[in-house]
């Protein structure tokens, strides 16, 4: 029995997989069990922010392997206090909540908005108002988050308190706001959405009327932030400060890890017994995260991150079939002429290429320390499929 054939029997259909087993990794490729070897330009959804194995990282895992590898949130670790420490100082953020995926940090998060509301202003004041066309997770309370009809349905019935308006329209969203809404919720880039940035002056509206009514303003960062956008988060571009922001992917660079970041007006909120996570902030988590961090912020880095988005970008738009390029730094969007997305990134494996799409389009999340040899290389496979 072949891996895909045992892994068919065995796992559920929850996903449209390609016939690929991987089998390892390192730096910017992996090679599959037939020694095939490929590109990535996906980093898992974003999520190798340092590629494969990168050695500094995979040391701090391995060595807290061998030290502790998981106790209850009931106890203290230092590799904990460590991590929170660096992040809360990087993103001058209060405190944070850890869990394990980017849809714990948004329920987190909304959870969080939900109890500030109800402890100042009592019950009913608990709408949290969120885009069209956003995504902010899988679970029955971020899927109801969602701003996309696709993905409510069969899961009746939905989680209440969610009203939707459209993005980059003020007026749409004054037009919402009314006494029982607590929070506004957004993507600075909406991903899963199409790799669609929101304009500047529309998010500083909105954090100008949420400061003046008391509304939390929550920035799901999940896949914007770590410095995917060329900041460590997504909100320095825009000049704003939310009082909560979620991160995940990226953050401790392959490990399951969630993050719901507080400023000083709520980080107190939750408090004993009202959120918890068995598994949320563990040693292994930590210790990677703490190496992605420190390399990130390191000097230059988030520079040259910059840097190569807009190298990417140049390179894209000199192509025939590319009509557009959308995104921030190294979270890139390509809406083709007349080729279909799905299929170029399939034919992209075949070549030796990692490819991601967002809609209608092919999404680029290459790792953040991707060399310019591996993105000419990447590239030029790319290219040549288009040209096809």
């Amino acid at each position: 029995m072949t891996t895909i054939e045992k892994f068919d029997d065995n796992v559920m259909h929850t996903y449209g997989r390609f016939g690929v087993v991987l089998d390892k990794g390192e730096q910017r490729s992996c090679i599959d069990e037939n020694g095939k070897s490929y590109i990535d330009f996906g980093s898992g959804i974003g999520t190798n922010s340092l590629g494969f194995c990168d050695k500094e990282w995979a040391d701090a895992v391995c060595s807290q392997v061998r030290s502790i590898q998981h106790t209850s949130n009931y106890y203290y670790t230092k590799v904990q206090a460590d991590f929170a420490e660096k992040i809360c100082s990087v993103t001058g953020y209060s405190k944070v909540f850890f869990g394990n995926s980017g849809a714990e940090a948004n329920e987190c998060a909304i959870k969080l908005a939900r109890k500030y509301s109800f402890d100042k202003y009592g019950k009913g004041r608990h709408n949290i108002i969120t885009l069209v066309n956003s995504f902010h997770g899988r679970t029955l309370c971020t899927l109801s988050a969602t701003g996309q009809d696709s993905f409510h349905n069969y899961f009746f019935p939905f989680v209440e308190g969610f009203v939707n308006t459209k993005a980059n329209d003020i007026d749409d969203l004054k037009s919402k706001l009314d006494d029982d809404v607590c929070a506004v919720m957004l993507e600075f880039v909406q991903g899963e959405g199409g790799v669609i940035a929101l304009d500047k002056e529309y998010v500083q509206q909105v954090a100008d009327i949420c400061r003046e009514k008391d509304i939390l303003l929550i920035a799901d960062e999940v896949q914007t932030g770590v410095g995917r956008t060329g900041k460590f988060l997504a909100s320095e571009h825009y000049g704003v400060k939310p009082n909560i922001t979620t991160l995940a992917k990226g953050l401790a660079g392959g490990v399951p890890v969630g993050a719901c970041l507080a400023d000083e007006k709520c980080s107190d909120v939750l408090t004993k017994g009202t959120h918890g996570s068995t598994f949320g902030g563990n040693p292994l988590a930590c210790a990677g995260g703490r190496v992605v961090i420190e390399k990130i912020t390191a000097d230059g880095f988030l520079g040259e991150v910059t840097a190569k988005g807009q190298y990417f970008k140049e390179k894209l738009e000199k192509m025939d079939e590319v009509k557009a390029v959308s995104g921030l730094g190294m979270m890139i969007g390509i809406t083709l002429k007349s080729k279909n997305a799905a299929d170029i990134v399939a034919e992209a494996i075949e070549k030796g290429l990692l490819l991601l799409t967002a809609k209608e389009k092919v999404r680029l999340l290459p790792p953040l320390n991707i060399t310019y040899d591996e993105i000419d290389k990447g590239l030029e496979i790319f290219e040549k499929i288009l040209n096809a």
